[in-house]
């Protein structure tokens, strides 16, 4: 079995788990979540933080959105190039204003409306997305690679100084052996609705 069919067949296991829990249930263990993500003491350092607008089942980001303005971070989000096929990255202050849907329904920035944002030298924080994480800090995205891209191109332009790359997600999005490849990055913090969890040395704080 190869790797790409092995994380598909984790990938619609996770989806499908994700999917089973009602709107409620999502809106509870998101705020849950977010709650711990503003404790972090790499996000209350942070002055830019890098995000991105949640869509279907995944944890919500909204209201963590939402916070990080109001706790005037300044907040950049990604809009996919359809071009490049790669994210480019916008500063935005308001998400009604800001936003609007783009590529497979996702709220991206308006370009008209937002300032492009080529140097990625200042992102003290990133928040990302994914389908399943592991302890060790292994993502598995939705196989676009746009994110490990992304994060490739911050790392080359932060030789000095580098984010702090956190996943807010389910805790049934937790699994064992992801398989990684070499172009796969690892988050540094996962945290769910019932824990923080320190990927760097597999500690988690809080159950």
């Amino acid at each position: 079995m190869t790797i790409q069919v092995m994380k598909q067949a984790i990938r619609q296991r996770i989806i499908t788990d994700r999917e089973q829990l009602t709107a409620a249930e999502r809106a509870c263990l998101s705020h849950a979540i977010s709650e711990r993500i503003a404790h972090l003491d790499t996000y209350r350092t942070a002055n830019t933080v890098l995000a991105y607008m949640s869509f279907g089942a995944e944890f919500s980001t909204d209201k963590w959105v939402q916070q990080a303005l109001r706790n005037d971070k300044c907040v950049l989000l990604p809009k996919v190039n359809r071009t490049t096929k790669e994210l480019d990255i916008y500063h935005v202050t308001n998400l009604q204003h800001d936003l609007a849907p783009g590529q497979w329904g996702i709220r991206e920035p308006l370009a008209e409306r937002c300032a492009k944002m080529d140097a990625l030298q200042k992102v003290d924080f990133i928040l990302l997305p994914g389908v399943a994480f592991g302890r060790n800090g292994a993502r598995l995205g939705y196989g676009g690679g746009f994110y490990d891209k992304l994060l490739a191109r911050i790392k080359a332009s932060n030789q000095n100084c580098r984010p702090a790359l956190i996943a807010g997600a389910f805790a049934i999005q937790l699994v064992e052996d992801i398989p990684q490849e070499t172009t796969d990055h690892k988050v540094e913090w996962v945290v769910t609705e019932n824990e923080t969890i320190q990927c760097i040395s597999n500690m988690h704080i809080g159950r």
